[in-house]
């Protein structure tokens, strides 16, 4: 017997885009919830060189890619908010 869960794909999870500012974070937040789409926040680990404290970066199933990126692309042209695309494969540290 095989349930709905068995053909999921775990560890799927892409990093979108890299924002700073609390505000621009919040923006960008406000727009996926209302479009129901999944992410999460990883915050870099500061170093010497990169002491922006302010800096996350949005996390996203790999399944809502094209859409996230859409939306996050109209609120930064609509808000005037700078934000880095990285579209890679997320780093797992729990694995």
């Amino acid at each position: 017997m095989q349930t709905l869960y068995t053909a999921a794909k775990v560890n799927n999870e892409i990093e979108l885009c890299e924002v700073s500012g609390v505000a621009n974070r919040r923006e960008i937040e406000k727009a996926l919830l209302r479009n129901r789409i999944s992410y999460y926040f990883r915050w870099p680990k500061t170093t010497i060189f990169n002491k922006k404290k302010e800096l996350c970066i949005i996390c996203i199933n790999e399944n809502s890619k094209e859409e996230a990126e859409a939306i996050v692309q109209a609120v930064c042209d609509e808000k005037n908010i700078r934000v880095r695309f990285i579209m890679k494969r997320s780093r797992n540290d729990y694995l």
